[in-house]
């Protein structure tokens, strides 16, 4: 009995080891296909809504893309029109004003007991104008600089020496005063004290005033390059990201259509309609954006940036001049830092000042026979090779005048005409010295408001462009476009899916 039940069992055991396959390989063989009934993508319906979860991605990236690409731009605008490029423009009027102070202390000081005359009332006028101007200009640079600790420091610095200097000139005013000397040369008690306030300014104020507008200069280039690049490549990714949405709507579209039989599924066609016109737009948007930069950049700060520069150390050589009559004791040196300042400005080779005068006179004779044939270096140099015109050529005669009167005074204190010297520096009048001057000045300033017109001009433009398109601004109408686009394409589907059920 023992060994046929044996026999039957082990028989069954090997039909059975025959008959049933190995289950990793069933689960093997099968799991493909289970996953993809459990998508649901083996039939139309699952595909369709595979296909619409693709085109909600497609649509998601384009609106995540096209926001940061606007947001480059609203920050480059940012920087550049509103934090960074004010505060290069306020930190030049801080440069200025400082160094039209001294200027007017010095002919204040020249001027004597001739006071009287008018002009050094003018000075006076003129120098509580440069208080209150330097005032300004600190605070908005403060405020401005509220995130750079070492630009407020600078700021702070040059307040609490502003202080220490007005106290130095106001001294050195009152004993002036009561010296009552003719025109020229004050007595040695009152070139001692201003001595101490011009070193003051010229040692610890105007560098740090000049250094805060190199530091806003860099910090302005360094975000126009960053975000106009980020802008740029923007765009093309924009593009991108429009031509997948519009493949996947168009993919979507097909697939439909040969399922259903139907040529056009009105909600996925303005959906796809929509998307286009606003890459399309968008594309546009990021262009004329980066076109707007650049202008705003080019164009405009980067002129008005070399032009207060030069405007502000055109000012600081002429007040190097008063100094030269002022403080005879210093003429060597105070010459040497107006041929280095002139040569700053306007850049011609020459190893003195009688040199200068020739050369720059043959140059700027070149230059109006041919506006092409630039032959001179420093800011007007570059002024001239980027955007020559009218402007440039009155600031250019001017300048050439400026220094013929500069020459004239120094022959007259060469021969010994000390208060004749004074007189006619200080002279408001026509044809004078200081008329010449500041007919000079106020030729810098026009071609400084032109460029300040173009570089407000193309913030304006960008931010009107980016503020607002049609009705809503840019970022809403991203937002209201992703969302009705993705919309578009549920209603779209859903009548097609209907028709599976």
């Amino acid at each position: 009995m023992t060994g046929p039940v044996s026999d039957s069992g082990g028989s069954t055991l090997k039909v059975l080891a025959a008959t049933t396959p190995p289950p990793s390989r069933e689960l093997h063989g099968r799991w493909p296909a289970a996953r993809f009934r459990r998508l649901g993508l083996q039939t139309t319906p699952g595909r369709i809504r595979a296909l619409a979860a693709v085109v909600v991605l497609a649509i998601a990236g384009f609106y995540i893309v096209a926001n940061i690409a606007v947001g480059n731009v609203r920050d480059g605008l940012r920087v550049i029109g509103h934090d960074a490029g004010p505060q290069v423009l306020a930190t030049g009027d801080l440069y200025f004003a400082l160094s039209d102070m001294d200027s007017q202390v010095a002919s204040i000081l020249l001027t004597g007991r001739e006071y009287s005359a008018g002009t050094g009332q003018q000075a006076l006028n003129r120098y509580g104008q440069d208080r209150a101007r330097a005032d300004r200009a600190a605070l908005q640079a403060a405020e401005l600089s509220a995130g750079d600790p070492t630009d407020q420091a600078a700021v702070r610095s040059i307040l609490d020496g502003l202080g220490q200097y007005e106290r130095l000139a106001s001294q050195a005013m009152v004993l002036d005063a009561q010296a009552n000397h003719p025109a020229g040369p004050p007595p040695r008690n009152v070139i001692a004290v201003y001595r101490q306030a011009t070193d003051l300014m010229t040692l610890e104020l105007l560098p740090p005033a000049y250094n805060l507008t190199l530091g806003g200069g860099a910090t302005v280039r360094e975000a126009y390059v960053a975000k106009r690049s980020a802008v740029l490549s923007g765009r093309l990714w924009v593009a991108l990201a429009g031509l997948a949405v519009f493949a996947a709507l168009a993919g979507l579209q097909f697939f439909i259509a040969a399922r259903s039989r139907r040529r056009l599924n009105p909600a996925l066609a303005v959906a796809t309609l929509g998307l286009l016109l606003l890459t399309v737009s968008a594309v546009r948007l990021l262009s004329d954006q980066a076109a707007h930069l650049q202008a705003a950049k080019t164009s405009g700060f980067d002129s008005i940036l070399t032009m207060s520069r030069a405007q502000a150390i055109s000012n600081s050589l002429h007040a190097d001049e008063s100094r030269f009559l002022l403080d005879p004791g210093r003429d060597d040196m105070y010459e040497l830092a107006y041929l280095d300042k002139s040569q700053t400005v306007l850049y011609v080779a020459s190893g003195n000042l009688g040199e200068y005068y020739t050369k720059l006179s043959a140059a700027i004779k070149a230059y109006r026979a041919n506006p092409r044939a630039v032959r001179f270096l420093g800011f007007y140099g570059d002024e001239a090779r980027a955007d020559p015109g009218p402007a440039v050529d009155a600031v250019l005669s001017r300048f050439l005048q400026l220094q013929t009167d500069d020459q004239r005074i120094r022959q007259l204190m060469g021969a010994g005409h000390d208060r004749q010297a004074a007189l006619l520096f200080t002279d408001r009048t026509a044809g004078s010295p200081g008329y010449d001057f500041d007919q000079y000045d106020q030729a810098v300033v026009s071609l400084i408001a032109g460029h300040r017109g173009t570089f407000d001009q193309m913030i304006r433009a960008g931010d009107r462009e980016l503020g607002r398109s049609v009705f809503v601004s840019w970022s809403v109408l991203l937002a209201l476009a992703a969302v009705g686009a993705a919309v578009l394409v549920a209603v779209g589907v859903r009548a097609r899916l209907v028709e599976y059920r």
